[in-house]
């Protein structure tokens, strides 16, 4: 894994990951529903979709609109195994181990933290 700095200064350089931004409405569900129930939105999304060695359908499990977390994985590029590989240094083929998962998840977090300052 890398640091999570490291991986936002690389994601800014990208004009794919740099282009996401929460909607008006993905912000709305996050003030309606606080952060505390995003994070474990995410967990369970990241548990269900990508900590399996073998996901299913991946490369393409994260939908692009929806809910917040959604966005944030694309951002982030936590949204198949591919990207975790090439942007996080975290391998294919083997189960996320508990802190791989607690990594994801604060990744995602922090890239919604930042949308959130950026449109308060």
């Amino acid at each position: 894994m890398r640091d999570i700095d490291d991986v936002f200064t690389s994601l800014a350089r990208s004009r794919f990951r740099s282009r996401f931004r929460l909607k008006s409405e993905q912000q709305q569900y996050l003030q309606d529903r606080g952060m505390n129930a995003i994070v474990v939105h995410a967990r369970r999304f990241v548990e269900q979709r990508l900590a399996p060695a073998e996901p299913e359908n991946d490369g393409k499990q994260t939908p692009y609109k929806g809910h917040p977390v959604f966005t944030a994985q694309h951002a982030t590029a936590t949204c198949c195994r591919g990207c975790l590989m090439k942007w996080h240094n975290i391998p294919k083929g083997q189960a996320l181990s508990n802190e791989q998962i607690e990594y994801v998840v604060e990744v995602i977090k922090r890239w919604i933290e930042r949308q959130m300052l950026k449109s308060g």
